[in-house]
C-alpha cells in the first residue's frame, strides 16, 4: 500500500519533512512492512543537517526484488516516503552506464 501511494516523489533534501502526507507513520512501522512486504533490508544512509532540524536519511532496498525506498526520519521518529522504485543497483558505475540502460 504504501508504495502504491508514492508514485515514486522525490522531495528536496533541504525541505522539512511533510507531517500530514499520507506517506508517514512512525518509523517502526515503516521498517516493518519494509522488511515484510518488501523484503527490503537498510543498505546506506546518514545524516542531513541543512534544514533546521537534523534529519535521519536511509535508504532500504531488496537484492531479491531490485526494490528500494528512501526515508527521511525526523527527531520524533515520523519516517516519510520520499522516493521508491524498481531496479536498485549499488556500487561502483563506469560513466555513461546509466545513460546505455536508458
Amino acid at each position: 500500500m504504501f508504495k502504491g501511494l508514492l508514485a515514486a516523489t522525490l522531495v528536496v533534501a533541504g525541505l522539512a519533512l511533510p507531517a500530514s502526507a499520507q506517506n508517514c507513520a512512525k518509523r517502526d512501522l515503516v521498517v516493518e512492512r519494509l522488511k515484510v512486504q518488501f523484503s527490503e533490508q537498510l543498505t546506506a544512509g546518514g545524516l542531513q543537517g541543512t534544514s533546521p532540524v537534523e534529519t535521519l536519511l536511509e535508504v532500504w532496498a531488496s537484492p531479491e526484488t531490485g526494490t528500494f525506498t528512501i526515508l527521511m526520519t525526523n527527531p520524533n521518529g515520523l519516517s516519510c516516503i520520499v522516493a521508491a522504485g524498481t531496479d536498485f543497483f549499488s556500487g561502483p558505475v563506469k560513466a555513461g552506464a546509466v545513460a546505455q540502460q536508458g
